[in-house]
């Protein structure tokens, strides 16, 4: 490996998309493992250099986010103005490809459903659930009303059966 160190591993380029690159770039040409190293190197070091500097204009901008433009401007003073057509071109592909995935997630344009018609089914399902919620509630207060009124009745029937045990106590 090109580092001695656990940490300065976490800032290399993984060698497989170095490997892709080199097969991609130049599909018949053998390249040696050292040669590879070298670039693996020479990518973290460009990377290193390009976004230390951008993140140098983005702290005298005032923000806490490093943008585009600011890698845009660190190539530019970096001397690598000859890359940004390039770039401002990979970047337009990037959006591209972002804007295209978060249309591919979005479940609701999946669904092939109007907005519109969606809320209404979703108010619809809440009326029915409210619906079902008041018919819950009114059957509990009628079980309620007749527990209370078995319990009046119930209560009244021993009252009675005490009553008439007394009237018969009083004829022996």
């Amino acid at each position: 490996m090109a580092s001695s160190s656990g940490n300065d591993d976490d800032l290399t380029i993984p060698r497989a998309a170095i490997n892709k690159m080199i097969k991609e770039t130049l599909p018949n040409v053998r390249v040696a493992n050292d040669a590879r190293e070298l670039v693996v190197n020479c990518c973290t070091e460009f990377i290193h250099l390009i976004s230390s500097e951008a993140n140098e204009i983005c702290n005298k901008s005032e923000k806490k986010t490093i943008s585009p433009e600011h890698v845009i401007q660190a190539l530019e003073s970096l001397g690598f103005g000859s890359y940004i057509s390039e770039v401002k071109e990979v970047l337009q592909e990037c959006k591209k490809v972002a804007l295209s995935r978060r249309k591919a997630s979005s479940r609701l344009e999946n669904l092939g459903i109007p907005e519109e018609e969606l809320l209404r089914q979703q108010q619809e399902l809440f009326a029915k659930a409210r619906q079902q919620q008041a018919e819950l509630a009114q059957q509990e207060w009628l079980q309620m009303q007749q527990a209370a009124q078995l319990a009046a009745a119930s209560a009244s029937a021993s009252n009675q059966a005490g009553s008439s045990q007394d009237e018969d106590d009083d004829d022996i």
